[in-house]
This record gives structure tokens, sequence and C-alpha cells, in this order.
């Protein structure tokens, strides 16, 4: 008897720690679309200027601070396309790294759903940009915020399903290389994603 209550312990202890979710991580790759909610202000507002979608690859890196809180850092970089009333704008490029702090209410679950919000830094580079004879200039980085709602699917215990929607504010000041301001561009994605991750 003496001999079973240390194994009837053990085995008591066994699920509480094969479900504490504490210092895990989870690494997910995922494919997003990119879709700009696009708006502009002052002289860019009679362009209709519009930043167009695009699909990319994603990486995202999460981080369990508690069994429910999480950090999540997306790492993603995309090319538009900007067109406007006038024609073809140009190109631009951005990277825009985002942080969220995540509830997740069901870690432990087959199908556990999260919600997040966060801090959004964009740097654009590589930009393309002309109207008529001038080129276009952008603001180097914009800080906004970031919203998110998404669930991962456990396909065994490793590997999972995730479906993901974020919505991000970006925006840029717009000027002509002579120095005239041109207004704001809004991007303002939601950004769409589905892939697989790995827990460990």
């Amino acid at each position: 008897m003496r001999t079973l209550k240390p194994l009837a312990l053990a085995a008591a202890l066994v699920p509480s720690l094969a479900l504490a979710a504490e210092g895990d991580w989870l690494i997910r790759g995922r494919v997003i679309d990119i879709a700009p909610t696009s708006g502009t202000s002052d002289a860019l507002s009679a362009l209709d200027v519009e930043v167009e979608d695009r699909v990319v690859p994603e990486l995202d890196f999460t981080y369990f601070l508690t069994r429910n809180i999480a950090a999540e850092l997306i790492l993603a970089t995309a090319k538009h396309d900007v067109d406007s009333d006038i024609g073809k704008l140009g190109t631009v490029k951005h990277l825009p790294p985002t942080l969220s702090f995540q509830y997740h209410f069901a870690p432990d679950a087959t199908v556990r759903p999260y919600l997040g919000l966060g801090l959004n830094y964009t740097r654009f580079y590589g930009v393309d940009l002309a109207a008529g004879a001038n080129d276009v200039e952008l603001e180097k980085s914009s800080f906004g915020w970031a919203a998110q709602a998404g669930m991962d699917i456990a396909l065994n215990k490793t590997w999972f399903l995730n479906v993901d929607v974020k919505k991000i504010a970006i925006a840029t000041d717009v000027e002509l290389d002579n120095g005239a301001e041109l207004g704001t561009l809004d991007i303002d994605p939601y950004i769409f994603g589905v892939g697989f991750g790995t827990r460990f």
C-alpha cells in the first residue's frame, strides 16, 4: 500500500503538468491575404488612391506568459501596387512587425479560440511611386494599433491548424519630391491568414 500511494500521487499530477501552457512556445507559418481598406486626405482624395491586395507568407512566434495569456510577434513583408484615377502610381514595399497580447480561452481544448490586441510598427522601403513628372515619397515609418481574432485546431499533440484575422492601423504622410504635401494615405489592412503551427 505504501508503494501505491506515491504512484497514485504521480498519476494525479501528470494530467495537470501536461495541460500547463505557461512557458510554451508556438511557431506558426501562414499564408496571408493583406487587404488594405485605403483612405486618403487632402489632395490625395481627388486621385482616389488605392493600395492593392497582396498574398504573402507570414511567420509568427507566440510565447505563453500564463496558461491563457500569450505574446505574439508576426513577421512578414509585402509589395503592393498603388493605383489612382490617373493610372498606376507605382509600387511600395513594407515590413510591418506586430506585437500582440492574446487571451486564449481554451488552451487545452481541440479548438482553441483567442483574441488579441497589440502594437504595429511599419517600415516602408522600396518606394517606387510617381505622379506625372514628380516622384512621390512616403513617410518612412508608421505606428498603429492592431486587433486580432483566431483559433488553433489541434491535429495531434504537436501540430495544429490555424485561422486568423487581424485589423491593423497603418498610415503614412505623402508628398512630392519637390516638398509639396499631398496628404495622408491610410492603408489600414485586414489580414486574413491560414496555416499550420507546432507547439514545444
